[in-house]
């Protein structure tokens, strides 16, 4: 295939992106050209599960996108890592497969996105997946993404199960099936023994079948226009501009944060922004790299009495790591298979409406400041919460027409009352879990947020200065069925031709737990407009 003989060009090669090219190369007729901004995804700290412990934070995989300060997070910048590598975020990710509420979709419908409901977009996930446990009516078993439940019975976290049950919430066997109230342990997109990112379940048997080509370390600048209809793009590669174009569409899988940047950048934005750097306005759209939504996490951590109930201890032991290794390499078991998360689950807070859960809990049985970092030199164990359905909402604008430039991000974390209650309330739960009969003689020592933190007004105030980001950026190019949103219900670019956003950015409103599955179904979903047309 020539530089220039494609019919459609996906911008990204991350979890919806890798699903669009999939599915468009499975017509023989349908050349198409992926560009990625990153490199190749052969490393092997992005194979094992584990891995993303490595990977998130490390240059060679991950763009390190930073905040604005901000008063919700206590006057701090927040680090946010995208995958920029094959597979996008999904190679880098805590692999936790979680779709989210059913509500989460009937919400998107109510906000306009009409036929996004749960019953409608259920097919997509259930098609895109090979669920390796027992057979339902919620899950897929032919699909290319592999998802595996846990297997990793690690006891401190098996104990922090039975305490929150103790504590009153129900015990759950699939977060991915009728409800995800209540408590215990996550599905991975992994096989056990290795990551499945979107790169290996779609893109690379796709570029096998030789219609599909896929250029790595291309960074997209813009979108190519002809009056209002897409052309082609412009990427740098190696210090050289690029062009190709296209019999048909361009596609945008950048990502919440790159995608609205494209936009911007090729002429598709608020008017007075783009005037600002000089871009022709292709399209005023003033929404594009609004609604900006992510879900603020805080920690709460204690150090076990038994060195043997945490990773930190045990794996500065060689012979423990030699039997994790085995275990890993035998039989596809023990802590080199999990993620970000092994158990957790979803709870009411006294703010949440209609028994929906406001509440996410991801726990682990270790400690550390942040991935990548050494384990803390304790015994740690860490639950994490985040508000399920936050109100805030903030921005992203470019600050220059130079594409290396990341934009200006405003995450405007906690800036709504009622996101600083339901954080007080999540942190309370930690405790209050902590202390269950099941739980409370494992350890002896709350680390964070500490004994000294006790009113709401302290509480809130350790949230601020020490929470962050739980990587789940969307919404900056709203999906819906009025003339502000940025693209319409079969996710094309509203005000000109032959252009679809298909990623995490096209979301109303973020799902309530992780988005990786949401952004895979998005994909999945999104192509099929253009399959069927």
């Amino acid at each position: 295939m020539s530089i220039n003989d494609f019919d459609y060009i996906v911008v990204g090669s991350g979890s919806a992106g890798s699903v669009v090219a999939n599915r468009l190369g499975k017509n023989p007729n349908n050349k198409i050209l992926v560009l990625e901004a990153g490199g190749k995804d052969n490393n092997f700290w992005l194979k094992i599960p584990i891995g993303y412990y490595r990977a998130i934070f490390d240059d060679r995989f991950a763009r390190q996108f930073k905040t604005e300060p901000s008063e919700g997070s206590g006057g701090r910048s927040i680090i946010w890592p995208r995958g920029r590598v094959l597979g996008g975020s999904s190679s880098i990710n805590g692999l936790n497969f979680i779709r989210g509420q059913k509500e989460d979709f009937d919400d998107w419908e109510k906000l306009g996105a009409i036929g996004w409901d749960y019953r409608n977009v259920l097919p997509s996930f259930r098609k895109l997946e090979n669920y390796q446990g027992p057979e339902s009516q919620y899950h897929g078993n032919l699909g290319e993404m592999i998802v595996t439940d846990l297997n990793n019975n690690n006891k401190s976290s098996l104990a922090w199960v039975e305490a929150a049950k103790e504590y009153g919430l129900p015990a759950n066997l699939d977060f991915n099936g009728d409800t995800t109230y209540g408590v215990g342990s996550y599905q991975f997109s992994s096989t056990g023994r290795m990551r499945f990112s979107s790169a290996t379940a779609f893109l690379k048997p796709a570029v096998k079948r030789g219609n599909v080509k896929v250029i790595t370390n291309a960074l997209v600048s813009k979108v190519l226009f002809n009056g209002n209809k897409a052309v082609g793009v412009e990427w740098i590669e190696n210090n050289q501009v690029k062009k190709s174009f296209v019999n048909k569409e361009v596609i945008l899988s950048s990502g919440s944060l790159q995608s609205p940047q494209i936009l911007q950048l090729s002429g598709i934005g608020p008017a007075k922004l783009l005037k600002k750097y000089n871009i022709p306005v292709v399209y005023d759209s003033p929404e594009v790299g609004e609604n900006l939504q992510d879900h603020y996490q805080v920690r709460g951590i204690v150090k076990l009495k038994d060195n043997r109930g945490s990773v930190n201890n045990e794996s500065r032991n060689p012979i423990k790591l030699a039997e994790w290794g085995l275990r890993w390499l035998l039989f596809g078991s023990g802590p080199l298979t999990c993620g970000a998360g092994q158990v957790g689950g979803a709870a009411c807070s006294k703010f949440a409406r209609n028994g929906r859960p406001d509440l996410q809990f991801n726990v682990m049985p270790l400690s550390v400041d942040k991935p990548g970092e050494p384990l803390h030199n304790y015994p740690g164990f860490t639950a994490s919460v985040w508000q399920c359905h936050p109100k805030s909402r903030g921005s992203l604008r470019i600050k220059s027409i130079d594409p290396k430039e990341q934009a200006e991000i405003r995450p405007e974390y906690l800036s709504e009352k009622l996101d600083r209650d339901v954080i007080i309330e999540g942190i309370k739960m930690i405790r209050d879990i902590f202390k269950q009969p099941s739980f409370k003689n494992l350890w002896d020592t709350e680390m964070l947020p500490g004994e000294k933190i006790k009113t709401d007004h302290e509480i809130l105030d350790w949230a601020k200065n020490n929470g962050g980001t739980v990587f789940h950026a969307v919404g900056t190019c709203r999906m819906g069925n009025d003339e502000k949103s940025v693209v319409d219900e079969k996710l094309k670019v509203r005000g000109v031709q032959n252009l679809r956003v298909i990623d995490a950015s096209v979301m109303p409103q973020v799902t309530s737990a992780n988005t990786n599955a949401p952004s895979l179904m998005i994909g999945e979903k999104g192509v099929s407009f253009i399959t069927n047309e």
